[in-house]
């Protein structure tokens, strides 16, 4: 088949797919659009099709843009059904592919920066007006941001006169990291309105984390769930937390599941920790904040038996404390010399930090064990104060303290069941997701670590605690 062959057969296809899609959008998408958004579109497209389309050169990017009409397609469906966008950001952040692009970006945070334009677009153009809903948790986050791009601002200060600040690139990355966070949390709580959206996008998680372990137990399922699921999501802390804790409140505390489903979430926590500490060669951020995130739903719950847990877990805890320790005994060594070190360096500027990502490239002027060599803290709170500094880590602190005073408050207001299970199990994923901090594991990546790619595991953590305020809400306006 010659090219002027496979030339025609393309255009025909193309034809089609455009007659198909146009027939879609006037029969079922464009009457539940609002105006504003069509009109939104309409200019967007003009503006594309005579600015952008003219200086692509290859057939390459006009088959890319070919294969971006489907999609462009589901993004007006997503503007009338929002929670549906959030279903596909779990899965687009678990298993969806994306090719390099610039600074670390990829296909999750894209869509979650989509989604996060969508929803303020809407409160613009609708609404007329930019209003958050009233809750104690919103505050901490609006000043994480207005710190850390404060801490943007002063991070073009030449703070060290032998070395020079990060690219401009991975600062924006780093700053972005520190907006996408609370706009992961905020787009949830405004987003899921009703309960039986928060239902759907915990059990899509709890499907597609399930598959993904058993294919680590499962004769040719892991060579298909080893490609299809995205490192930068299951090689992070927050992925294996969440997945515990969700799964082991719902089995617990659900007793209007079905019994036969109760039972697979439980066998799904013992397996999930069993490929973390057995399979998994012991990765501690695997197993040690599920643990954590365990104990505590148990002793939120019930304060006798958690002391009673307490108690017969004090030899566990310390066997595996002191393994963990054991077994990396040279890399605690080097952590704790580098927390000295970036204590140190923080000094110069304590409030605001050095600004995002710039740390990294004044590590150098600080030798560790005698080499002048770059490195991050591994340590996550380390980390915030360097980049953030005191003001940085105070928000988040504020931000822990008001989404877990939320979640205590709210596990005695919300109905038994899938609610009340979900407040538990977000309660164990919080302390979880804190305790993994502590370990070399990120709820907020560090760019010159898992950098943007590690937060597609890091807003699992987000978007489930937004869920905390999604429940206020509900249940606000029942009362």
């Amino acid at each position: 088949m010659t090219n002027g062959d496979m030339l025609n057969l393309l255009f025909a296809f193309e034809n089609k797919l455009n007659g198909f899609i146009l027939s879609l959008l006037q029969g079922w998408v464009l009457p539940k659009i609002p105006p504003w958004a069509r009109t939104v579109a309409i200019i967007a497209a003009v503006l594309f099709l005579s600015v952008v389309l003219p200086l692509m050169a290859s057939w390459n990017q006009l088959l890319l843009l070919l294969a971006l009409i489907p999609v462009a397609g589901a993004g007006l469906a997503l503007i009338q059904l929002p929670p549906l966008g959030l279903i596909g950001l779990i899965i687009t952040a678990l298993i969806v592919p994306s090719p390099s692009l610039p600074g670390g970006f990829n296909f999750a945070v894209l869509l979650l920066i989509a989604l996060i334009g969508l929803w303020l677009l809407e409160m613009i153009v609708v609404q007329r007006k930019l209003e958050l809903l009233p809750s104690r948790t919103v505050w901490p986050l609006l000043a994480l941001i207005f710190v850390a791009t404060l801490s943007f601002g002063v991070g073009q200060i030449p703070w060290f006169t032998f070395a020079r600040a990060a690219p401009l690139d991975a600062q924006i990355g780093g700053l972005f990291i520190f907006i996408l966070a609370p706009g992961a949390f905020l787009l949830t709580a405004h987003l899921i309105r009703e309960l039986r959206w928060l239902e759907w996008l915990t059990w899509v998680f709890l499907a597609l984390g399930g598959l993904f372990v058993a294919g680590w137990v499962t004769p040719g399922l892991g060579s298909i769930t080893g490609r299809l699921f995205q490192l930068g999501a299951t090689s992070n802390s927050m992925f294996w937390t969440w997945l515990v804790a969700l799964a082991f409140s719902q089995a617990l505390f659900n007793g209007k599941l079905h019994p036969g489903w109760r039972a697979a979430l439980g066998g799904l926590v013992v397996l999930t920790l069993y490929v973390a500490y057995v399979l998994n060669n012991g990765w501690k951020s695997g197993y040690l904040p599920p643990m954590v995130s365990i104990a505590v739903i148990i002793g939120v719950r019930s304060w006798r038996l958690g002391l009673l847990m307490a108690v017969m877990g004090i030899l566990p805890a310390m066997f595996l404390s002191s393994e963990a320790v054991a077994t990396e005994d040279y890399s605690y060594g080097t952590r704790l010399d580098a927390w000295i070190i970036i204590l140190e360096m923080v000094k110069t500027n304590p409030l605001l930090g050095f600004g995002p990502a710039n740390y990294y490239w004044y590590t150098p002027l600080f030798p560790i064990r005698g080499w002048a060599v770059r490195f991050n803290s591994h340590n996550q709170y380390l980390d915030i104060i360097a980049q953030t500094g005191i003001l940085g880590l105070a928000c988040v602190v504020w931000f822990a303290w008001e989404v877990g005073w939320l979640g205590w408050q709210l596990k005695d207001r919300v109905p038994s069941g899938f609610a009340q299970a979900y407040v538990y199990g977000a309660l164990g994923g919080l302390v979880g997701m804190l305790a993994s901090g502590i370990l070399v594991d990120w709820f907020l990546p560090f760019v010159y670590n898992i950098g943007l790619s590690g937060f597609r595991g890091s807003m699992l953590a987000w978007i489930f605690l937004g869920g905390l305020m999604s429940l206020e809400q509900m249940y606000r306006r029942e009362a």
